[in-house]
């Protein structure tokens, strides 16, 4: 129950949704391009991201200081069902900004 829960409430808010189609659209990335990305203060990305991987929909891979979010896989009937259905939103995504590429990553 607790598992569904934490699945469901990670779906109750329009940023992660955001955050989940881009990441979907982009594959894994680094905060640091997701803050660059969203316009978005890197604690406040964090406790997203957080919540998203929490619910069972996120990985996190560390690569030195440096984390890369990605669409966790395989996911179970349900997370693969409304991640189909996030695709399906037609959500305006904002531009892919990649700093870790370009070395100017300041995390």
């Amino acid at each position: 129950m607790d598992n569904f829960l934490a699945t469901v409430s990670a779906l109750n808010d329009e940023t992660r949704i955001k955050l989940l189609a881009f990441l979907d659209t982009h594959g894994p990335l680094c905060v640091c391009d997701l803050q660059e990305s969203f316009g978005m203060i890197q604690s406040r990305l964090s406790r997203h991201l957080k919540i998203l991987k929490e619910g069972g929909f996120l990985r996190v891979d560390r690569c030195g200081t440096w984390g890369y979010y990605s669409i966790r896989s395989p996911l179970d009937r349900f997370r693969s069902e409304a991640l189909a259905e996030i695709r399906c939103l037609g959500i305006e995504l904002p531009p892919l900004q990649k700093l870790s590429q370009t070395g100017d990553c300041k995390l």
